[in-house]
């Protein structure tokens, strides 16, 4: 007789915690993301920024065939990279990395300055335009100085260096 209330009872708490979620179908997909400092962005997207790194802006060149500075250069071997070419490709690099990183503080400070004022109050529809366009604006330019960073490459590699960079990446680059 213990069995079968025992086996009733595993079945009853699952079917109990289903019914209860669907209950309450309305939890957001963020829950857990109104403790972040900057709920717009995670740690990781902060780290990412702060240090110059690509946070994915670059994708629409990389996606297509044009290789990006930090890859080439970690495949220069590979690459057969003449020594002129590498000299070259670390000077495209650290243009970008010391710019991405500027703006990428800008960027992370606009959004704090987003979240500060959403957090105490301070916002009109007029000001928060104000704010989102210059927050974009930064983002633009951040944008830019990664994807720019990639056009520089076209001048500096072979058409068979970034086939071979593409097929290495493991890209099918339309074409």
């Amino acid at each position: 007789m213990k069995l079968p209330l025992l086996f009733a009872l595993t079945l009853l708490v699952p079917a109990t915690a289903v019914a209860e979620e669907v209950h309450h179908g309305h939890t957001s997909p963020y829950r857990g993301e109104e403790a972040r400092p900057i709920k717009s962005l995670s740690e990781a997207d902060v780290s990412e920024l702060r240090r110059g790194g690509g946070w994915g802006l670059a994708k629409a060149a990389e996606l297509n065939g044009m290789p990006g500075p930090s890859h080439v250069l970690k495949m220069g071997t590979e690459l057969a990279l003449t020594e002129d070419q590498r000299k070259r490709v670390r000077e495209v690099f650290e243009t970008m990395q010391r710019e991405a990183v500027a703006e990428g503080m800008r960027y992370v400070s606009l959004e704090d300055g987003l979240e500060e004022r959403f957090r105490h109050r301070p916002v009109s529809a007029t000001g928060l335009m104000t704010l989102l366009a210059t927050i974009e604006e930064s983002r633009a330019r951040l944008r830019f100085v990664h994807l720019s960073a990639h056009l520089m490459l076209l001048d500096i590699l072979t058409q068979p260096q970034i086939d071979t960079y593409n097929r290495l990446r493991g890209y099918k680059v339309p074409g």
